[in-house]
């Protein structure tokens, strides 16, 4: 697979992301990254929906976090975020929040596995998920 091309999502940070301080509380840049990943597949043909209706589904198998610099209340983010690689049953993604001056504030890698929803086994992403997916990265 050829170099990835950044997805774009843009976060606002609310007060309730903040802790007592206005800094965004550790387990919220799960969420901003959750939502980032959702969005990628959404923009690239991929219902969460749809999956659910077939017996499907991603889960986070791995992930790795670096929180760098705390984001603020009121700060205006964006995620980016690559599939740095895409496999037979999962699908490795590289995540970054950065600023408005494109300074990285967390970065993260997320290995989400593809199931059956009903009986959390790994399955095979099917193929015209992959080839979704794949045209955009």
């Amino acid at each position: 697979m050829e170099a990835a091309q950044a997805f774009n999502w843009p976060i606002t940070v609310y007060y309730e992301d903040t802790d007592a301080g206005g800094v965004v509380y550790h387990s919220n840049y799960l969420k901003y990254f959750e939502r980032a990943r959702t969005e990628l597949l959404r923009n690239s043909g991929v219902s969460q929906q749809a999956l659910l209706e077939r017996d499907l589904g991603f889960v986070v198998r791995h992930l790795a976090i670096d929180y760098i610099k705390g984001a603020k209340l009121d700060d205006q983010l964006i995620v980016r975020t690559k599939i740095s690689e895409l496999r037979r049953a999962s699908i490795e993604f590289c995540q970054d929040l950065v600023n408005n001056d494109g300074q990285i504030l967390c970065k993260a890698v997320v290995k989400v596995a593809c199931i059956h929803s009903s009986s959390m086994k790994p399955t095979a992403i099917p193929e015209n998920i992959k080839s979704e997916i794949s045209s955009d990265c």
